[in-house]
């Protein structure tokens, strides 16, 4: 299929996005576009547009991969949702896939899944250390009953459950944003599909409950460009992405989002709060692949800049 690369125009602006812009394919997710992402998204396409046709004529179907990845509430979900809109402004064919179809567990379960974890290998910890003992056994569970074993200040008050947070926080690293928490592979073999070609991509879809879990078919004979939307768009573990975007927060901002929002019920618990932390790790750890950075407020950064940005945090 002939694409319409032809350069921009100097002084273009992005098109005002229509109310019912389509969006990700999570169920039940919606996109509430801000003046903020239509800034951030003005920032990337002109550079997709810049990179895309090289990289699709490497490949035999002229298609290419998009991953706009980046901690909760940088505006993954509307960037991408945007940027979509744009591409098939332009006469280019686009499809955006939520990655957090994506994980083994729903929900409910992969958060009782990180807190088993997280307290399993805790008390591991605490006891190969030499540590353990009948009555910090109990004043451990007593904390985990109200939330706060994970709480900083619950150690500065107990010193010896500086081991069991450590060990625990440790033993959860492991697992986020990891082949056991997630279904790389799954989302890999479609990747490679649309690579090569496929007119039909089978697709997964989850909800939050038991019963919410089906696949359903996705004609893909006209799309050129898959954007895939998903905090770990830029993983080591994710193959085939062409052009990994980081919408950058630093942990605080990132909070402050999820507060605002009061997301997920327990949004500033102890607990949650380690989850974040440990995700942003992931996501500077992989930030010098990103072939784009935007900070928090739509400005581009450098890698440098970046790592300054984080450092200060």
């Amino acid at each position: 299929m002939s694409l319409p690369w032809t350069a921009l125009p100097a002084a273009w602006t992005p098109p005002a996005p229509p109310p019912d812009i389509p969006h990700g394919d999570m169920p039940g997710d919606s996109v509430h576009i801000s003046d903020i992402h239509v800034q951030k998204a003005g920032v990337i396409f002109p550079e997709l547009w810049r990179l895309l046709p090289g990289i699709a004529a490497q490949n035999p179907a002229g298609r290419a991969v998009i991953s706009i990845c980046g901690g909760s509430g940088v505006g993954k979900s509307e960037t991408a949702s945007l940027l979509s809109h744009y591409l098939r402004q332009a006469g280019v064919g686009s499809y955006t896939l939520s990655g957090d179809n994506y994980p083994r567990r729903i929900p409910l379960y992969n958060d009782a899944e990180r807190l088993r974890i997280f307290r399993g290998g805790g008390m591991k910890g605490l006891a190969q250390s030499g540590g353990y003992t009948v009555e910090r056994g109990e004043a451990i569970r007593a904390l985990q009953a109200e939330g706060r074993d994970a709480d900083p200040a619950a150690a500065a008050d107990c010193p010896w459950l500086a081991v069991y947070q450590r060990e625990g926080r440790a033993a959860l690293a492991g697992y986020l944003g990891s082949p056991a928490e997630i279904d790389f592979d799954e989302l890999n073999g479609i990747i490679a599909q649309f690579k090569n070609g496929a007119e039909t991509l089978l697709l997964k879809r989850m909800g939050r409950d038991d019963t919410a879990l089906w696949y359903e078919p996705v004609p893909f004979a006209n799309v050129q460009v898959l954007v895939i939307e998903w905090t770990h768009g830029n993983s080591d573990h994710l193959h085939g992405v062409d052009i990994p975007v980081l919408l950058n927060s630093t942990p605080s901002e990132t909070l402050a989002y999820r507060k605002a929002r009061h997301r997920d019920g327990g949004t500033d618990s102890p607990f949650t709060t380690m989850v974040l932390a440990l995700e942003q790790k992931l996501l500077e750890m992989q930030a010098e692949k990103a072939r784009l950075i935007l900070s928090k407020t739509g400005e581009r950064l450098s890698y440098r800049e970046y790592r300054r940005l984080m450092a200060e945090e």
